[in-house]
């Protein structure tokens, strides 16, 4: 049997959850359902918003989970697993309403064993590509997974059987696509290709539901080494299946940023906690680990979001001198305030290969701040929000509060998390959600800037 086969089996044979289980699911389900709803008020998600209304569909099914998707992936809050280097909430718990929602799906252990089965896919396909090494090759592992993460989803809200749900797998890979290049202007087109490869994965379930067959043996020859120059480690796919669900894996955000800044800027937090006055510092180092320096290790370009989210420097002076920009979803209009300019440019960044010895399930770092009346050293392997600093309940509807009262104020906020969360008890559906979430939140604030030449 091959490993897309023995997978299919798993998931379609799977039976209900663990209560632990069930009470992370409700987390994530809040955590992303807070980043879709602020992914609204950003330039990419009302060109989302407008794209949806200029296609006319009144209801859609593809049209609708590629818009929930794409909102909540371009917000860099959801959730992300390090080892695999994915980020499937934003992609599963979306698909998975609007799947549910066009079924009249009210059956909320069934939500459940999908989102559960989305993550897995998701995840153990990362782990299969080795998804920290080939991000850095310009392959995106969220991008390349997120057909299969949907069609794993799809496929248990469609009943599928193991047979037809390997098919769903197997024809949902041939559909992958490694990366969008690194076009990172406002207008970019990354988030609508990352929701079109969700909307890619339903399709792949539809045509094995009526009885396409696929390649199953796609990731145990010599595809994969072919096409995209991977050798995957297929066993990754099936070692431990029903152990323990990588769900539990998952690391929350907690703040707005690429994760891989984050360690060196809770540690500089840290050291300033401990009373070093900002005004007093001489220089910091941060050390990280190899893969990451050139990714996050370069100033800001205005106009250019991904480079605020990935700058470890301007993350780090931003958490000591504007925290409230640590929450911003898009760069401020005006330039980079004076300080923190100058505070960025005491930041020296450096590889460390001493940090690689459990990367990549850790991604630690380690800042050294000078002053002028000594130095204070702190290495940090872990971030609040990670497993071993676990968000609960409270951290997540804190950071849920944050992020959503802009858009729907306090009443709106208390509304909207009753709602997500009694999703999971079976007291609402996933259609009550959505509506909800739309009637609040989709809104257009004005016209589409002109990209015409001047």
């Amino acid at each position: 049997m091959t490993a897309i086969a023995q997978f299919a089996s798993f998931i379609a044979q799977s039976s209900r959850v663990s209560d632990a289980v069930r009470e992370a699911v409700e987390l994530h389900v809040v955590d992303v359902i807070g980043a879709l709803a602020a992914g609204t008020r950003t330039a990419e998600g009302q060109a989302l918003i407008r794209y949806r209304v200029l296609s006319g569909a009144a209801k859609d099914l593809p049209l609708d989970l590629m818009t929930l998707c794409a909102l909540a992936r371009l917000t860099e809050i959801d959730d992300i697993h390090l080892a695999s280097m994915t980020t499937p909430g934003a992609i599963v718990i979306p698909g998975a309403l609007a799947i549910a929602a066009a079924q009249r799906q009210h059956d909320a252990g069934i939500l459940i064993d999908a989102t559960v089965a989305g993550y897995e896919a998701m995840i153990r396909l990362g782990l299969v590509l080795d998804g920290p090494t080939v991000l850095y090759r310009g392959i995106w592992p969220t991008y390349f997974a997120a057909p299969f993460g949907i069609a794993a989803v799809a496929s248990r809200l469609l009943g599928l059987d193991a047979a037809q749900t390997a098919n769903a797998l197997a024809l949902a890979l041939t559909y992958a696509a490694p990366g969008v290049g690194h076009h990172n202007a406002a207008t970019t087109a990354r988030w609508i290709s990352v929701g079109q490869a969700a909307a890619n994965g339903l399709a792949a379930a539809r045509a094995a539901q009526a009885g396409f067959t696929a390649d199953l043996a796609l990731l145990d020859g010599g595809f994969f080494p072919g096409v995209y120059g991977i050798t995957p480690n297929a066993a990754a796919l099936t070692d431990g299946l029903g152990e323990r669900p990588g769900l539990l894996d998952l690391s929350f955000k907690p703040w707005c940023a690429a994760r891989q800044t984050m360690a060196a800027t809770q540690a500089l937090k840290e050291i300033m906690a401990e009373g070093v006055a900002p005004d007093g510092i001489v220089a910091i180092k941060a050390s990280v680990v190899p893969p990451h320096l050139k990714m996050i290790g370069h100033g800001v370009t205005p106009g250019d979001r991904a480079s605020y989210l990935t700058s470890v420097q301007y993350n780090m002076a931003v958490a000591v001198l504007a925290p409230h920009l640590a929450d911003a979803l898009s760069p401020p209009p005006e330039a980079v305030p004076g300080a923190v300019h100058a505070l960025m440019a005491k930041i020296s960044v450096e590889a460390d290969d001493a940090l690689l010895a459990d990367y990549p399930r850790i991604w630690p770092t380690r800042v050294i701040v000078t002053t002028a009346s000594g130095v204070h050293e702190r290495r940090v392997t872990s971030v609040p929000g990670d497993p071993a600093r676990p968000f609960g309940e409270a951290e997540v509807r804190a950071k849920f509060q944050r992020f959503v009262a802009p858009i729907l104020g306090e009443g709106g906020v208390s509304a909207l998390l009753a709602t997500a969360s009694a999703v999971i008890t079976g007291d609402r559906s996933a259609a009550d959600l959505l509506t909800e979430i739309e009637r609040g939140c989709f809104a257009l604030s004005g016209p589409a800037p002109s990209t015409r030449p001047r």
